[in-house]
């Protein structure tokens, strides 16, 4: 027996999906200088505090301490996301290609193999053919 149909009850409420889509925090330049200010500004013990209010964590006040004794205000300006790629695309495109190289030499190795093997074999039956016949 089939089940019945289920349908949601008028008072159920169904989540928007682009509200639970998660983001990644930007952080102005103003309040990274504040916030480092206020960091600055605390005795012993009162740096986690701030922390846990602001929702921060203390690598990201090392990260714009970093950025700001490096190249001041406007390193703190625009951060991107993510480590910084340590490769451009175009090295990873030269070492992909020197991989496929690689590996299409060996395959041209191992055909040419195969063919000299071949001809030996071929050879050898030649000889033995010959040497039988009178």
């Amino acid at each position: 027996m089939p089940k019945p149909s289920t349908e949601l009850p008028d008072h159920q409420v169904t989540p928007n999906p682009k509200l639970e889509k998660r983001t990644r925090r930007q952080f102005s330049t103003e309040y990274k200088l504040r916030i480092l200010a206020e960091a600055d500004a605390c005795q012993h013990g009162e740096l986690g505090q701030l922390l846990r209010r602001e929702k921060l964590y203390s690598s990201q006040l090392t990260t714009w301490r970093k950025e700001l004794a490096e190249s001041g205000v406007e390193k703190l300006h625009k951060t991107a996301p993510g480590p910084t790629p340590s490769k451009t695309p175009e090295q990873k495109r030269i070492e992909a290609l020197e991989r496929e190289n690689a590996r299409l030499q060996q395959r041209l190795s191992t055909a040419e193999d195969c063919l000299s093997l071949q001809k030996k074999a071929l050879s050898m039956l030649d000889r033995l053919n010959n040497g039988n016949e009178p």
